[in-house]
C-alpha cells in the first residue's frame, strides 16, 4: 500500500506542488490541502501517514516568518497536529515550514515536550534575503528523513533562517542526536558561521533539526527544488565531465533521497 502525504497549502505558500511531486515520484500518494479545508474537516488528517509544511512566505511573513500560519494552526488544529506528531507518522517542515514547526514546538521538542517552542529562525545576519546553493553534512543517525545521506548540495531561499536556541536546549539536542544538517564549505570543512557557506549566521552552522524520535524534521534548505539533475547549479559543467569520463548522466536530483526515505519508512 502506498503511503499518503498531506501537503499543506495556504496564502503565500509557493512550494506545495514541487513538494507533492517529489513524494509522488518516490511512490507516495500526495494531496495538496488548503489550511482552511483542513480546519473545516480535521478528521481527514487521519487518512495520512506523512504531513508536509512546504516553503514559501505564508501570510507574507508580515508578523514574522511562519508566525501567522503557526498561530492559525495552534488556534484551530492544535490537538490534531500534536496527536499526529506523537503517532508513528512523519512530519517535515521546509524553509517557511521549518519556521512553522519550530513555532508549533514540533522540533526540537526536547524531552518529548511537543507544543513547547524551544527554537527560533531569526533574521539572517546579513539582513538580506539569501538565495543560493549551499553544502550540508548530515550529523544525525536517528533522523528517518536523512538515512544514507552524508553530504548533500541544496538551494536555500530565505530571509529568516538563523537558527537559535538556548544553551540548555542546544546541549540536549546534541546529546539526543537531534542536530541533522550543518552548513559546510565545499571542501567538507565546517562553515564556522562564515558567509556564504553558512548563509544566515545560524548557531553552530545548524541547518536542520529533528525531534527525539527522528520522525519530525525541520530544515531550511529546499530538497524539493533539487528533484532532477538539471535543477542543480552548474549542471551543464557536471554533465560534460560525466560524458568525458564515460559515466551515466543521472536523471534524479539528490534532494529526492529525503522523500524516498519517508516513503520507504512505510513500505
Amino acid at each position: 500500500m502506498q503511503p499518503k502525504a498531506l501537503i499543506l497549502t495556504g496564502y503565500g505558500i509557493n512550494c506545495e506542488e514541487e513538494t507533492a511531486k517529489c513524494f509522488e515520484i518516490k511512490g507516495a500518494d500526495a494531496d495538496i490541502i488548503h489550511i482552511n479545508d483542513l480546519i473545516d474537516d480535521s478528521k481527514i488528517l487521519n487518512d495520512y501517514q506523512i504531513l508536509a509544511f512546504p516553503g514559501g512566505f505564508s501570510y507574507g511573513d508580515d508578523t514574522g516568518s511562519g508566525n501567522a500560519l503557526a498561530n492559525k494552526i495552534r488556534n484551530n488544529l492544535s490537538d490534531e497536529i500534536l496527536s499526529f506528531a506523537q503517532k508513528d507518522k512523519l512530519i517535515i517542515g521546509i524553509c517557511n515550514g521549518f519556521q512553522i514547526v519550530a513555532n508549533l514546538g514540533l522540533v526540537p521538542a526536547t524531552d518529548k515536550q511537543y507544543g513547547k517552542r524551544e527554537a527560533a529562525l531569526m533574521h539572517n545576519t546579513t539582513a538580506r534575503y539569501i538565495c543560493r546553493w549551499i553544502d550540508l553534512k548530515n550529523h544525525s543517525k536517528k533522523c528517518i528523513w536523512t538515512r544514507e545521506i552524508d553530504l548533500i548540495h541544496l538551494p536555500v531561499a530565505h530571509g529568516e533562517g538563523n537558527f537559535y536556541t538556548e544553551e540548555k536546549t542546544l546541549k540536549k539536542i546534541k546529546e539526543k542526536d537531534q542536530i541533522v544538517f550543518k552548513y559546510i564549505k565545499p571542501n567538507g570543512k565546517p562553515a564556522n558561521q562564515e558567509f556564504p557557506f553558512n548563509p544566515n549566521g545560524a548557531m553552530e552552522d545548524i541547518a536542520a533539526v529533528c525531534d527525539e524520535s527522528g520522525k519530525i524534521l525541520g530544515m531550511m534548505p529546499h530538497p524539493e527544488r533539487f528533484s532532477t539533475f538539471t535543477n542543480e547549479d552548474m549542471w551543464e559543467l557536471k554533465k560534460e565531465k560525466l560524458i568525458r569520463e564515460d559515466h551515466t548522466i543521472p536523471k534524479e536530483g539528490d534532494g529526492l533521497k529525503i522523500f524516498e526515505n519517508a516513503v520507504f519508512y512505510f513500505k
